[in-house]
């Protein structure tokens, strides 16, 4: 069987648990991204099957299923605040008031390009401005700086690939994590650039990050607390989420991650305040009159 970068690939070894891409190969191994989780692996290449059409047609079928549900839970919500806010920036008018939504924005760094596109349009989808940036994740920490100071972000994501390995330690020790300790150095450094947690509201990690290290280092939300695989779109629905929360309401940890594909035991956080903001009166035809994901 002949393999080559770009292959959609499964381990023998974990009869299959997991699709990967081939991303390099060197001497017989092949360093491996997963397909839908932010994991990342390496196997011999003996230990490698290739995913054959009809299943890969399959487990996009799926995959596309899950997106589905999550989605539809988050325009529920998202038509429930809508109308909260409707309700809020009319009252005291005998009219219908004209407002605008000024919605929090989100930086999106990424260790992994295919994920960052996948993301980038779930955003636009979901109505959430953003600015993404592809940065293998061991140069994140020397730009997330100047980043910060260019797109004036008010949420700040910080992902890629990670991986716990057993082999090179325990669960509390960072040397154990493929790029749980450059993430937390991202964190701390756009900490020094907007120190307070409710101004620059921060995600960061991947799968089987470590959890525990990264909110020490300044983050809202991270993953991942039980050292489970995280899908590759939850921290869009986090960030879109607090895009979407007012800056006078609090967002509940337990249900920000009702909307997310891994739940409770990939993702954990701190309470932490909405950035949206409404304001009034706007011409109609200068900005959205209180236009959501749904128009």
């Amino acid at each position: 069987m002949e393999l080559k970068v770009g292959d959609l690939v499964t381990r023998y070894s974990y009869d299959g648990d997991i699709v990967f891409r081939i991303t390099s190969m060197n001497q017989g191994t092949a360093e491996l991204a997963g397909e839908e989780l932010r994991l990342a692996a390496d196997a011999p290449l003996d230990d490698l099957k290739k995913v054959e059409e009809e299943e890969r047609k399959s487990h996009e079928k799926d995959f596309r299923e899950k997106q589905e549900r999550s989605y539809r839970l988050f325009r529920q919500e998202a038509r429930l605040m809508k109308e909260r806010n409707n309700h809020e920036a009319s009252e005291g008018y005998k009219e219908d008031a004209s407002y605008f939504e000024m919605r929090g924005r989100v930086l999106h760094l990424d260790g992994d390009a295919y994920y960052l596109s996948k993301c980038t349009t779930l955003y636009e989808r979901l109505g959430i401005p953003v600015y993404g940036v592809h940065i293998p994740e061991k140069e994140m920490p020397n730009q997330v700086s100047s980043l910060i100071e260019m797109v004036r972000p008010d949420i700040l994501v910080i992902t890629g690939h990670d991986a716990f390995v057993r082999t090179r330690g325990q669960e509390n020790e960072i040397k154990s994590y493929k790029h749980s300790k450059v993430f937390g150095q991202t964190v701390r450094e756009a900490r020094k650039v907007v120190p307070q947690l409710d101004q620059l509201i921060i995600f960061a990690g991947a799968c089987q990050s470590y959890f525990e290290w990264l909110v020490k280092a300044g983050s809202n939300f991270a993953s991942s607390p039980e050292r489970v695989n995280i899908h590759a779109l939850d921290p869009v629905y986090i960030a879109a989420k607090i895009s979407l929360t007012p800056f006078m309401d609090r967002i509940n940890v337990v249900q920000l991650i009702r909307h997310t594909l891994t739940g409770k035991e990939g993702l954990g956080g701190l309470e932490t305040k909405g950035v949206l903001r409404i304001g009034s009166p706007w011409k109609e035809d200068n900005l959205s009159n209180g236009k959501g994901i749904d128009d």
